[in-house]
């Protein structure tokens, strides 16, 4: 863990809970693409810079998750880095993360939910755009996952993939995996599954030369998790039955991070099958009860 792997010319990964890119700019020069998850995590990042004898001159954010953004204020602070996150949504909550887990709960957050897993520290963010970006270097939108999540092509043709695909290891331990936008996940893993590249390098996935195969998977449980819904859905249940429904399907454990995280999700769900006129609602003796009005 947090050892430095080149996958071209001027284009590095270091191996951590989320990868952390790295894109030489120059011959003592680099940015990250991501920084970490945490105040460690931008320790560690930075004492391997420091011993390749490089100069950190930006951070581009490929989505405001705290995992992505936790090293952010250290190494900002330590070396006076610029720091970019992309579309407003993303560069809002990089800047302000509390508003991430009142977003996730849809309310004022309890406590607990106030911790560094969910909420990294506030970062001084500049919005990321093409013009800010080292000659050669290409952003790519990755919507979905995140608000405005992108990803980025080097100059030597290495792509960095950000959370838009996940293992297959993952999606079969979890079952359900945080996405925020279903539509634009699904597009963005369409336009994917065409992308060629000397190498892809995801968050959480290890690097490959050919992600089709893995994108299609990825697209097809999506699906299967649509699929679920709708059946579940076939007799009238409220939200919080259908995410029960589901947790037990998959075998999940619920806690509060889950019941936030899986439950934003189902959300976004059920809000893009309604929305594809799939589901409906009847309010029902102050209730608000889901069903299917057309089979996927």
């Amino acid at each position: 863990m947090y050892e430095l792997v080149q996958v071209g010319e001027n284009s590095f990964y270091i191996e951590s809970p989320a990868k952390v890119g790295i894109v030489r700019t120059g011959e003592n020069e680099v940015c990250l693409i991501d920084s970490g998850s945490d105040k460690d995590g931008g320790k560690k990042v930075l004492r391997i810079l420091e011993q390749q004898g490089w100069t950190l001159k930006a951070i581009f954010n490929t989505h405001s998750h705290a995992d992505h953004i936790g090293g952010n204020k250290f190494l900002q602070d330590r070396t006076g880095c610029k720091v970019y996150a992309p579309g407003g949504m993303d560069w809002a909550f990089t800047n302000v993360p509390a508003i991430e887990p009142a977003f996730l709960y849809g309310g004022f957050s309890p406590a607990n939910l106030r911790h560094k897993f969910v909420m990294a520290q506030p970062s001084a963010a500049e919005p990321l755009t093409e013009d800010v970006l080292p000659e050669g270097m290409e952003l790519l939108d990755l919507k979905g996952h995140g608000f405005d999540m992108v990803g980025f092509r080097t100059a030597d043709d290495v792509v960095y993939l950000a959370d838009c695909v996940s293992s297959p290891a993952t999606l079969e331990k979890y079952g359900i995996t945080f996405n925020y936008d279903i539509a634009s996940h699904l597009e963005t893993l369409g336009r994917v599954k065409e992308m060629k590249a000397k190498i892809f390098v995801g968050a959480h996935i290890e690097p490959m030369e050919d992600v089709a195969e893995l994108a299609q998977y990825n697209i097809d449980k999506t699906l299967e998790v649509a699929s679920k819904i709708v059946g579940i859905c076939r007799q009238p249940h409220t939200f919080e039955e259908v995410l029960q429904k589901l947790f037990l399907d998959y075998n999940m454990k619920m806690n509060f991070d889950q019941y936030v995280l899986i439950g934003s999700t189902v959300r976004s769900y059920m809000a893009w099958l309604k929305n594809e006129g799939r589901l409906d609602v009847d309010f029902v003796d102050a209730k608000m009860l889901w069903k299917t009005v057309q089979e996927i």
